[in-house]
């Protein structure tokens, strides 16, 4: 039998990502932390059209984070409401 060991990644914040962060609730911010540290594992995230980033969705917060397969790092660029992550896009799309 093969057991496949699936490897940690490593999760660096890039300056800036908690600017929104930083406002909300102990609550919000729990639960965004909870899913900051499953990203440490494996897992698949929703990809930008036409931008290197991909997408973690926790309730109506986003996470967008440059994924490198091959270093296996995962580099958050930004946290915040749905519309705070318009906000931001629009703003990567410049």
């Amino acid at each position: 039998m093969i057991c496949l060991e699936l490897k940690p990644w490593k999760v660096i914040f890039k300056p800036g990502w908690d600017d929104h962060f930083r406002k909300f609730s102990k609550p919000v911010q729990q639960k965004i932390c909870k899913k900051l540290d499953q990203m440490e594992q494996p897992l698949m995230a929703r990809g930008l059209r036409h931008l290197p980033f991909v997408v973690e969705e926790v309730g109506q917060y986003r996470i967008a984070l440059f994924q490198d397969d091959e270093k296996k790092t995962k580099e958050v660029h930004f946290v915040g409401d749905h519309k705070q992550y318009e906000k931001w896009y629009r703003s990567v799309l410049l």
